[in-house]
């Protein structure tokens, strides 16, 4: 395959998974949104480790999901950007069982904080919010992002159709 050919396929790629998050984070929004959120799209945050262009597929797609979430443009623009890091992180990352990590972290952190925002703004209150939106988000994303991730990374290579698609680190 050449270059052109090749940068095509994952721009396609990079797109697919992002309208994918897009989707499930919409289709789960019961449990997508909110101070406790698990998001069964954020096990696709593994897939930068594969296709590193990926990242902004995930970030457009979370993008769009958050139009929907009730946050507003804080969490458009901060939880795309938190998404988007994570990803870029993964692409870098060799040992698989550390891929979720970034997304688990800079997730909790960024997420967390735009949740205690949105609840306490500038007051006192805040850094307790914050706090505690820390481990509400975080406690989803070690769910979604290793309970369904570290198995997505590991399954998708055995998958012959699959595994032509996922670079060299399939």
């Amino acid at each position: 395959m050449n270059n052109v050919n090749k940068k095509v396929l994952n721009l396609v790629l990079s797109a697919l998974i992002g309208a994918i998050y897009a989707a499930l984070t919409l289709l789960g929004a019961g449990f997508a949104f909110g101070p406790v959120q698990f998001r069964f799209s954020e096990a696709l945050c593994v897939m930068p480790f594969f296709i590193p262009g990926s990242a902004w597929g995930l970030a457009v797609g979370c993008a769009f999901a958050n139009i929907f979430g009730g946050y507003g443009m804080l969490d458009i623009v901060f939880g795309s950007l938190a998404t988007l890091i994570a990803g870029l992180m993964a692409a870098r990352i060799r040992v698989r069982l550390l891929v979720p990590l970034p997304a688990v972290l800079l997730n909790a952190v960024i997420v967390g904080a735009v949740i205690a925002y949105s609840i306490a703004g500038a007051t006192a209150g805040f850094f307790g919010a914050w706090a505690w939106n820390m481990v509400t988000v975080g406690a989803g994303q070690i769910g979604a992002c290793y309970g369904l991730g570290i198995p997505l990374l590991y399954a998708l290579p055995k998958i012959a159709p699959v595994r032509k698609f996922l670079g060299d680190r399939a």
